[in-house]
């Protein structure tokens, strides 16, 4: 399995000819997951820039709107290896993560890797585990290595954790800890599908499945994607106005604790696969718009009073956008150097 590695300072930005091979093959991704997730476009690209941004995300909704299929079709579009992990009060570190069992056999220890080994990990209700099981993801999700018994292992390249968590029958839930939070690239809401979308649902609910899926490609291709987002072009301007954003959240009055520097590197990686998706070479200031709330949202902690008062994060993001000025263009030819 091919693993992604950094590209040279000398590799430059993408030419116009692989940037429009990648944006055709997501597109045909992003058709082929919305042949089973009708009606969420918007999702399914965001979900596709996570996956090319090489990050992982929150799906918080109501049951029953297609989270864990919207997983699972994405898994089974790049021909994926995928887990689902069903958390619950009694799931156990080692249940996620493996565990080092004694063979008698060849009398030495051996590895024995869990669920979170695979390309795709469905964390199911990830808000049902105890503390101590979440924080078994902790590492996996920003390291990309599971430590055991003082060994490190390596999971399979792409990762994405795509968690999903139900705000509703909080009976018996434990809150995601900030740190975690923190490691998600977006938080997003799939919603409920319009009246039309739900009839067409119900005409194709028995033969429709993730399974029934033709994989468009494979997973050494997504790295290769992976690979070319990390090369999408960021001019200077718009890597001060991503940090001004940062910044505007942590001295907002509504907010306790803004974004962290982590939180800005999230969003301009984002916006690079972004950009890629959309066809460009370059980043914009549209694509940091684009994804300011989904990055930016669930990293902030609001004050008591704006939580007294049905503030949301996302209504604090959405005045960010509207203070901190856009840069201006240079004057001159646009090029995916000038800003």
């Amino acid at each position: 399995m091919s693993t992604p590695e950094a590209p040279s300072p000398e590799a430059g930005p993408p030419s116009p000819e692989e940037v429009a091979a990648a944006a055709d093959l997501v597109g045909r991704l992003a058709r082929n997951v919305e042949s089973i997730v009708l009606g969420k476009q918007q999702v399914i690209r965001l979900t596709m820039t996570a996956l090319l941004a090489e990050g992982h995300v929150l799906l918080e909704d109501v049951p029953g709107v297609g989270k864990t299929t919207l997983a699972r079709a994405v898994a089974a579009s790049v021909q994926g290896q995928w887990r689902r992990i069903q958390f619950t009060p009694d799931l156990l570190p080692s249940d996620v993560t493996g565990v080092t069992i004694f063979n008698q056999a060849t009398r030495g220890f051996e590895f024995h890797p869990g669920p979170v080994f695979a390309n795709i990990v469905i964390a199911d209700e990830i808000n049902r585990a105890s503390p101590k099981t979440q924080s078994a993801l902790l590492e996996v999700m920003e390291e990309r290595y599971v430590t055991v018994d003082g060994v490190r292992h390596a999971v399979p390249r792409p990762f994405l954790v795509v968690a999903t968590q139900n705000p509703i029958e909080m009976d018996g839930t434990y809150r995601l800890p900030e740190a975690q939070l923190d490691r998600f690239l977006m938080k997003l809401a799939v919603g409920y599908p319009s009246e039309a979308v739900e009839i067409e649902v119900l005409r194709g609910a028995v033969t429709r499945s993730p399974e029934a899926l033709d994989a468009i490609t494979d997973t050494p291709v997504v790295a290769q994607l992976v690979r070319l987002a990390r090369r999408v072009h960021i001019a200077e301007p718009l890597l001060a106005y991503a940090v001004r954003l940062g910044n505007a959240t942590r001295g907002h009055p509504r907010v306790r604790v803004g974004v962290s520097p982590r939180g800005v590197i999230a969003l301009t990686r984002a916006a690079s696969a972004y950009a890629l998706i959309d066809g460009r070479g370059y980043v914009v200031p549209e694509d940091l718009k684009a994804l300011a709330e989904a990055v930016f949202a669930h990293r902030l902690l609001l004050s008591p009073d704006a939580q007294v008062r049905g503030v949301a994060p996302g209504d604090v993001v959405r005045e960010v956008l509207d203070a901190v000025p856009v840069p201006v263009p240079a004057a001159g030819p646009a090029t995916p150097a000038t800003v």
